[in-house]
C-alpha cells in the first residue's frame, strides 16, 4: 500500500512568522536579529534530540534558562509553528476520505512533537515520526530507511518543502515530492 508523508513545518504548518519569533526573543530579552540567527544555528542538534530544551535555549540565548522561562520558550515555539496550511489540510482531509493512508516526518523537537500531536490536523494521521524521538534528521538517509522499516513499505510519497530533504528520501528510494504550494502539490498527486 502506498503512503504519502508529510513534512511538518512550511507543508502541513505555515512558517514560522518573523513577529513570532520576535515576540520569542522579547520574551527572554534577546535582541531579535541576534536570537533568530542563534535559533537556526543550534537547531537540528535539538531537532535530533541532542540538546534538551534548556540547553538548547541556553546555546540561543547565552544564558541559563530556568524552568518556568524554558517552559513558556517551549510553548511560544510551538505556538509559533501551529498555524495550519489550510490547503495542505484540505488535500489530506480528501486524501484521507479516499483511504490512503497518512503520515508525518519532521524535524522536531520531542517538546514541540508533543505539543504539535494535540492538534486535531495532526492526531488523525496515521503514523508520525519526529526527528528527536529517532535521534535522527532529514536529509540523512538513516531517517529514511527508518521511516520505510516501520511503514514496511519503500511505496512512500514524501512531501517537504526543502528541495535536500526531498533529494534524500529520492536517494532511500521513496518518491519525493518539492512542496511548493497546495495547488503544486494537488497537481503532482494527481499525476501519480
Amino acid at each position: 500500500m502506498k503512503w504519502i508523508v508529510f513534512d511538518y513545518g512550511n507543508v502541513i504548518s505555515l512558517h514560522q512568522s518573523r513577529a513570532d519569533n520576535h515576540a520569542i526573543a522579547e520574551l527572554a530579552g534577546a535582541d531579535p536579529e541576534s536570537f533568530e540567527q542563534a535559533y537556526w544555528e543550534h537547531r537540528l542538534d535539538f531537532d535530533r534530540g541532542d540538546l534538551t530544551a534548556p540547553q538548547y535555549w541556553k546555546l540561543v540565548l547565552g544564558r541559563p534558562v530556568d524552568e518556568e522561562e524554558n517552559a513558556r520558550l517551549v510553548e511560544l515555539d510551538a505556538e509559533s509553528w501551529s498555524r495550519p496550511n489550510e490547503g495542505t489540510l484540505a488535500i489530506m482531509r480528501e486524501l484521507q476520505d479516499r483511504g490512503v493512508p497518512l503520515g508525518l516526518l519532521s524535524n522536531a523537537p520531542a517538546e514541540l512533537a508533543e505539543a504539535w500531536d494535540r492538534l486535531p490536523w495532526i492526531s488523525a494521521l496515521d503514523r508520525r515520526f519526529y526527528s528527536a524521538h529517532l535521534g535522527l534528521v532529514k536529509p540523512d538517509r538513516a531517517i529514511y530507511d527508518h521511516l520505510a522499516d516501520e511503514l514496511g513499505t519503500r511505496e512512500i510519497v514524501f512531501i517537504d518543502d526543502r528541495l535536500e530533504n526531498v533529494e534524500g528520501a529520492e536517494k532511500a528510494g521513496l518518491t519525493g515530492v518539492h512542496f511548493l504550494g497546495a495547488a503544486e502539490l494537488r497537481e503532482s498527486l494527481s499525476l501519480m
